[in-house]
């Protein structure tokens, strides 16, 4: 019996919800693909809105790519063209209502799954087991195969619900990594601030990256990286 070589392609899955916070995705993509790694897109219907609202720039299922690459290449600060030469080439785009997509599936090699940013009604999904869209049902075959699935809610205040599914999550085996910025990294600009929440993001996926100065247990250190 002759068998078929299986793909050595193992992406991580980037699920962007609808919360505010597109910045936050575009950033995460971005340094994913630099180091490397192959991606797997999944875009909801509500974060679609969000895009929109926040950048101007539909992503459309026929024109995705050009769509993504002036997301990609916008900066958070709303300035188009700031990133220059991002390569798409290990991108594979799964619209949201393509419950049959690869990741749909628990034989679908992937390395995990990261979720930026997270709404609480994607949370709440997530926590529940609906399985309403592709993105869901991804997170929820991450839990089940025990791959890492890192989850970076964007919302503020958070609802006793919403803790409870916060709650759920980690108890599942989620890394829940709100959409917090700091400052001690000597943040001059709005990028600075977005680009330590994806640094963080990826920090919890092992995934390499040079998006922040980190702590290194001197006081004064983010006034000084300022300079």
């Amino acid at each position: 019996m002759e068998h078929v070589k299986a793909s050595s392609r193992r992406p991580w899955v980037v699920g962007v919800s609808g919360a505010s916070g597109t910045p936050y995705a575009a950033s995460v993509l971005r340094a994913l693909l630099a180091a490397g790694e192959a991606v797997d897109l999944v875009v909801s219907r509500a974060s679609r809105l969000t895009l929109l609202d926040e950048t101007g720039i539909p992503l459309r299922d026929a024109h995705w790519r050009e769509d993504l690459a002036e997301w990609l290449a916008r900066g958070a600060d709303g300035k188009p063209d700031t990133f220059r030469g991002v390569g798409l080439d290990d991108v594979r785009y799964w619209p949201a209502g393509d419950l049959a997509a690869g990741p749909s599936s628990g034989s679908y090699p992937v390395k995990g799954m990261i979720i930026v940013p997270a709404s609480t009604a994607c949370v709440a999904g997530v926590a529940l087991g609906l399985s309403k869209d592709l993105l869901q049902r991804a997170a929820s075959v991450t839990l089940k195969e025990r791959r890492s699935l890192i989850v970076a809610v964007r919302e503020t205040p958070l609802n006793g619900q919403t803790l409870k599914h916060l709650v759920a999550l980690d108890e599942a085996g989620a890394v829940v990594l709100p959409a917090s910025p700091a400052f001690y990294a000597g943040a001059t600009h709005i990028q600075d601030l977005v680009d330590f929440v994806a640094g963080r993001t990826l920090d919890a996926a092992g995934v390499p990256h040079t998006l922040y100065r980190r702590w290194e247990g001197e006081l004064g250190g983010g006034s000084r990286a300022a300079e």
